[in-house]
């Protein structure tokens, strides 16, 4: 894998580049949908490939592990060949499912012990383990095994995980050269930094993982309850200490203010559930702010969902397959939004290279957060 970096914008850390993998390029900064099990829930392929054109899609080891399972993964050529998505994409490690299910898991040296969700079995990630997975899910990119900690969190706490989160990472190293690909492409793994929202503790991290080359670097443990404030010291303070000439993933992030910060403090990479997510339920990002597309108000308004990204259908009509339940709904909804995403990073990409990111994210931020 290949990142080439094209554009610094002068003003702020944002930086415009191209990741190559063996089964595509990414243009960054770059959004990824987050296609869990697989999929990016109710969005067909030709969806995310002609209307989203998503360069690259994230899944999960810990949905996948447990279902469809690995035989049937591997029999199908990887995750690529599973789900008939010749793009790029990136596997999170389970990392972040495992602490989600703090009512049912144990977290050890040896690694984490959790019940499934689905039937309740018994099992064991360990960071070896989570590499055998991952290379047989195949995805380019994979991601270290480690401890997401809560917010709040103790100091003690939040530093005991993280030295247990970078003796995860040695193993992980250790058994991702132990191993090969499995289906003739090449496959990256990035560390993970952690921390909590302790500068010490995120600077130790940082510098621990930096240790390690590596084709990228993820920033993990934020965007779990924290002000926002913090979130953004924590990513400044770690986009100072990692590598500028690798990529670097905020995981899990965000709003998109939060993915605008970001990019001016040097993000590259982002994934979020969100846009999807909140677009199932009825929250609608357009340029113009939010919609909150169940309120009466939209009921008799024929203008278009957004002119631009989504001219076809309209907010009285969106708002009626809503009402009526109609799985039409969430699917345009997941569309809007999702189309919304790519192009907030893909203008930003532009803005970058034309050296006015800085005067761009200030116009767009009086509007994305709008509620209409």
């Amino acid at each position: 894998m290949n990142f080439t970096i094209q554009h610094r914008d002068p003003f702020t850390k944002a930086r415009a580049g191209v990741i190559e993998t063996d089964h595509g390029n990414i243009e960054t900064p770059i959004f990824m949908p987050v296609g869990t099990a697989a999929t990016v829930k109710g969005l067909h392929k030709n969806f995310l490939e002609n209307e989203i054109n998503a360069d690259i899609i994230l899944g999960n080891t810990y949905h996948l592990y447990l279902r469809p399972g690995l035989d049937i993964m591997e029999k199908a050529g990887g995750i690529h060949g599973f789900s008939n998505w010749n793009r790029p994409i990136l596997t999170d490690s389970g990392g972040y499912q495992v602490y989600s299910l703090s009512g049912t898991r144990k977290i050890k040296e040896e690694g984490a012990t959790f019940k499934s969700h689905i039937d309740g079995s018994k099992h064991l990630f360990s960071p070896e383990y989570v590499m055998d997975i991952q290379r047989t899910l195949g995805a380019d990119i994979i991601m270290a095994f480690d401890e997401c900690t809560p917010y709040p969190c103790e100091k003690n706490y939040a530093e005991k995980s993280m030295h247990m989160t970078h003796r995860w990472l040695d193993r992980c190293m250790k058994r991702f050269h132990e191993t090969e690909p499995k289906y003739g492409h090449h496959q990256e793994l990035f560390p993970i930094v952690q921390g909590s929202v302790y500068p010490d503790l995120r600077k130790q991290s940082a510098e621990y993982v930096c240790k390690h080359e590596a084709g990228g670097y993820a920033i993990g443990g934020l965007s779990v309850g924290e002000p926002h404030e913090d979130m953004y010291a924590m990513t400044e303070l770690v986009c100072n200490i990692l590598p500028h000439d690798k990529p670097r993933y905020l995981m899990g992030v965000g709003t998109p203010e939060n993915i605008l910060e970001s990019i001016a403090l040097g993000v590259d990479m982002f994934d979020c559930v969100m846009p999807t997510r909140n677009g199932r339920n009825g929250m609608i990002f357009t340029r113009e702010g939010i919609i909150n597309i169940r309120n009466k108000k939209w009921a008799d308004n024929f203008d278009p969902i957004d002119s631009w990204l989504t001219p076809e259908y309209s907010l009285a009509y969106l708002r009626h397959l809503f009402v009526a339940g109609e799985m039409l709904g969430p699917i345009v909804a997941s569309l809007q939004n999702l189309k919304f995403y790519l192009w907030l990073v893909r203008e930003a990409r532009i803005h970058i290279k034309n050296n006015e990111f800085h005067i761009w994210k200030a116009s767009v931020l009086k509007t994305v957060n709008r509620k209409l």
